[in-house]
């Protein structure tokens, strides 16, 4: 069931409270303290974008592999765009590009019971029919931009929450190689080189090679040398950085 609100703080917290259920949706007009991810915030003209959380309780999945639900929330976005004609691809982690602009971000958060995943939480902002961003944003987009279109946000919130509860249902029936694939194929960079950088401010030209099962991203060096990299460990730079 979809929930909508005019005002949340943030809908990752109204959603973790214990009266909603597998598969509710929490979806606020605006939120005073929205979260991105690297603790940024999630900026969102009121009334034009879909600002969201989605609830799921992967007992089956073990800790150690709880990446691929960000894999199947990314695709979720993904699948969701491309059934508008909008091609894009995921940037590891979690941002969905279309070319080198910011459509969307995710935001998944877990809560673990012992050995189990409890609950999983994933955010989602989706620029939808914004058309004006701040200039202090990089390289934001939306969909109206890409197809020149307005869009019916509760339609393109209940085509979201179908696309990923299929998604989910390969998840649950084991078809996890069908979400790795799937996932490799829209990787942002993928088998190109760019530059890259360090947390130290070094920077480095590297390609893309994929991801590990545990979310670990692989980059090949211009030695040849193929580097694993953790969340906040690398960054990629846009072309005005490099």
């Amino acid at each position: 069931m979809i929930y909508r609100f005019d005002i949340l703080t943030s809908t990752n917290d109204e959603i973790a409270r214990p009266d909603y259920a597998e598969g509710d949706i929490v979806f606020a007009e605006s939120q005073s303290a929205g979260r991105g991810q690297r603790g940024h915030t999630w900026e969102s003209q009121q009334g034009e974008n879909a600002t969201f959380s989605m609830l799921f309780k992967p007992h089956f999945l073990a800790p150690d592999r709880q990446f691929l639900l960000s894999e199947m929330v990314a695709l979720g976005v993904t699948d969701t765009l491309s059934s508008y004609g909008i091609e894009a691809q995921i940037k590891w982690t979690n941002d969905i590009y279309v070319g080198d602009r910011k459509i969307a971000g995710i935001l998944i958060e877990h809560k673990l019971t012992g050995a189990n995943i409890d609950r999983t939480i994933a955010g989602v902002g989706l620029n939808i029919n914004q058309r004006h961003f701040s200039e202090h944003l990089p390289n934001p987009t939306s969909m109206a931009l890409e197809a020149n279109s307005t869009f019916d946000r509760h339609e393109v919130l209940e085509r979201f929450s179908k696309n990923v509860m299929y998604r989910y249902e390969q998840l649950q029936s084991g078809k996890t190689e069908q979400i790795q694939a799937d996932y490799h194929s829209l990787l942002y960079h993928r088998n190109a080189e760019h530059w890259y950088a360090l947390p130290d401010g070094s920077r480095f030209r590297g390609t893309i090679m994929g991801v590990e099962p545990t979310g670990a991203l692989l980059v090949k060096n211009e030695q040849g040398e193929v580097r694993v990299f953790l969340f906040k460990e690398i960054e990629f730079l846009l072309k005005t950085e490099q």
